[in-house]
């Protein structure tokens, strides 16, 4: 049987100007409270900065950010394996991801969770740099909080 590869994925890391650090509660993880950071897929076309743009306009609703700073790695991380509603799942181990620190540049209402047929999130809000610490994102807890600590200049 041949193994299943990692799926290119971006991930951002996204700054207002009050330097607070936006986050989103999971469509899908909303019945468990599982925060998270906007990331999706890389399609063959399209260039990481490309991905990045399309994937917040698409979760988000606005791409009206700023790249700030780039993780210097890949950062991989396997699917759970009671993650059998994941359609990824079958064709995928987990994700690679690529991450950036984005300033938004618009306003609180340009951010808009009912733009894309498959909504990703139910509600977002700002925190703190200490408030992550104590914010259910499920397994993904030690990874965001490495992305966080990397980023922590900009906060």
């Amino acid at each position: 049987m041949k193994a299943l590869p990692y799926r290119r994925n971006v991930a951002a890391f996204i700054l207002n100007k009050k330097r607070e650090i936006f986050i989103a509660l999971r469509h899908d993880l909303a019945k468990d409270k599982i925060w998270a950071f906007p990331q999706g897929g890389i399609d063959d076309s399209e260039t990481t900065e490309e991905a990045l743009k399309r994937e917040l306009l698409e979760e988000i609703g606005t791409n009206h950010i700023e790249i700030l700073a780039e993780y210097p790695e890949w950062l991989s991380y396997n699917f759970l394996p009671n993650a059998v509603g994941n359609p990824l799942k079958r064709k995928f181990k987990g994700q690679t991801q690529k991450w950036f620190a984005v300033r938004f540049l618009g306003k609180d209402t340009d951010i808009d969770l009912n733009t894309h047929k498959e909504k990703e999130f139910d509600a977002w809000k700002w925190i703190s740099f200490l408030e992550l610490e104590k914010i259910n994102t499920g397994f993904k807890h030690d990874l965001y909080l490495k992305i966080a600590t990397y980023f922590q200049n900009l906060v």
